[in-house]
């Protein structure tokens, strides 16, 4: 019973209001109108004018989006976005993958246009989304209190999750473990008992797909690895900004994962294997445990029946720390610092927000998750439902999705049925046993800077960030001992302003948040 009303509290939290538009009325132009835009994202360095929802979207609104990104012989974002600036000519739309931090800095010098105004004037849905969500329209501002872009709104609650081979546990007469001595003496048991039953001492006992994920099991002794779903980010702690890499529970938890590492409990190339080490070490019956993302690590069960005898690959829930707290310090954003803005070039700043806004309607919200319906779905009893081409063809979803110009780094606002259409039942379950739990933590949701800060920020933290995980780095792999080195380890980040950036960070959370 708890399981039907999980999922249908998910259909109905993502459920989307009644289009205000009736059929025939979201033309935002008489005529077709041309806007430019910058689409750089990890997946494309480009707009493709001829996605299919691009196509859709033209039709129902009149807007034709214009491919006009720079950098398209780079993936590094940043330097795609400042390759644009430079230019001084910008196309009429900005966006893709973090722009956030450039449009709030170059936003109040004139290089972006606010859009506090447009939005109470002609965006009707999007007003209606900030109305319910003030928090977030308050995160996403600049220091000046104008918004400048309208981010990416990811939809769900629960993102990553332990999983452990179950067959191995079994075949070792063992359980889950509950807290963190058993989980390392489970870790110690698939390196030494032979789980896979080959007669090698083969076994990987934990691996990550990211190696940033490692550090994350600093949790198990009351450490921090992040503030938000952004690898190394600050953290708020009683209102106070502070690095999670600068603190004792940090240093704990990294001379375990030192000491694991050196007894062969952790993948040995960790830092080398990649995103191939999911399907490389679980294809090849190696690996262990994970902490990784529900709906694809959980799809692994399918994928490897028949292949590996038994396999059985489930979320668990995090072990209890040494202290006894339980935390999953993954969780999905309420928004991304990736969406679109509108540059000081654009001559036609109503329609672009108009067409911002067709994205947050019911049509375009169908639209931008799930591709152009007829195609890729069909709407049955009132939910929108993928082919079984798209659930059954051998490709996942998310792929197909990015292929029609669905689920891409525009300003949209994500619909998890989207996901929970191919999400396994052993993740459904996973996910219904986290909820029970209540294992998610609050994040930090990004601060932004006036000049003066950034400018304070800018100088210190690239080689205060270099610095600290150069040592995370060399501490894992044994070339250094972290209790042994702590004090000089800290006493360097004051010398290289960490103490500063922590004041800057401060001053605009506070400005931004009212502490």
């Amino acid at each position: 019973m708890r399981k039907m009303k999980l999922a249908s509290a998910f259909l109905m939290s993502t459920a989307i209001a009644p289009a205000a538009h009736a059929d025939g009325h979201l033309q935002i132009v008489d005529e077709p109108l041309e806007l430019t835009i910058h689409m750089h994202w990890p997946r494309a360095q480009g707009y493709n004018e001829e996605y299919p929802v691009e196509l859709a979207a033209r039709e129902m609104t009149g807007i034709h989006l214009i491919d006009a990104t720079s950098g398209k012989n780079t993936t590094d974002h940043n330097e795609a976005i400042n390759l644009l600036l430079a230019t001084g000519d910008l196309p009429d739309i900005v966006g893709g993958h973090r722009i956030k931090d450039a449009v709030n800095q170059y936003g109040p010098e004139g290089a972006f246009v606010p859009l506090n105004d447009l939005i109470e004037e002609h965006a009707p849905h999007i007003k209606a989304f900030f109305d319910e969500n003030p928090d977030i329209a308050q995160a996403i501002s600049s220091w000046d209190g104008n918004m400048y872009y309208i981010p990416y709104l990811p939809d769900g609650k629960f993102g990553r999750a332990y999983f452990i081979r179950q067959d191995w546990l079994d075949a070792l007469g063992l359980e889950q473990p509950q807290n963190v001595d058993e989980f390392y003496d489970v870790l110690v048991a698939f390196r030494d008992n032979d789980p896979n039953g080959n007669g090698l001492k083969d076994e990987i006992p934990l691996f990550q797909r990211q190696w940033e994920e490692l550090i994350r099991y600093v949790t198990l002794w009351d450490g921090r690895s992040s503030g938000s779903d952004t690898y190394h980010d600050f953290m708020v702690v009683d209102g106070q900004l502070q690095h999670p890499y600068a603190t004792e529970g940090y240093r704990d938890g990294m001379a375990h994962l030192a000491k694991w590492y050196a007894e062969g409990l952790i993948d040995p190339e960790i830092f080398t294997r990649g995103s191939s080490s999911r399907d490389y070490l679980l294809s090849e019956n190696l690996g262990g445990v994970t902490h990784d993302w529900f709906a694809s690590t959980s799809g692994y069960n399918a994928s490897l029946e028949g292949t590996v005898e038994g396999f059985n690959f489930v979320p668990f829930l995090p072990p209890a720390s040494v202290s006894g707290v339980r935390m999953e310090e993954h969780r999905r954003i309420p928004f991304k610092p990736d969406g679109w803005a509108i540059s000081h070039t654009n001559e036609n700043v109503i329609e672009t927000i108009k067409y911002f806004d067709f994205f947050f309607t019911e049509e375009g919200r169908l639209l931008s998750n799930f591709g152009v319906e007829g195609d890729t779905w069909n709407m049955i009893d009132g939910q929108p439902v993928y082919t079984d081409e798209v659930l059954n063809g051998g490709i996942a979803v998310n792929t197909q999705m990015y292929e029609v110009g669905a689920q891409i780094q525009r300003g949209y606002w994500q619909d998890y049925r989207y996901e929970w259409q191919w999400t396994a039942e052993a993740a459904r379950e996973g996910i219904e046993l986290y909820d029970a739990n209540d294992l998610l933590i609050d994040q930090f949701l990004g601060v932004a800077f006036n000049e003066d800060e950034q400018r304070v920020y800018d100088r210190n933290w690239t080689q205060i960030q270099t610095y600290m995980l150069e040592r995370q780095q060399a501490w894992i792999l044994g070339t250094g001992d972290i209790e042994a080195d702590w004090d000089d380890y800290v006493a360097q980040l004051d010398r290289m302003g960490y103490n500063d950036v922590i004041e800057v960070m401060q001053a605009a959370y506070d400005r931004q948040y009212g502490n």
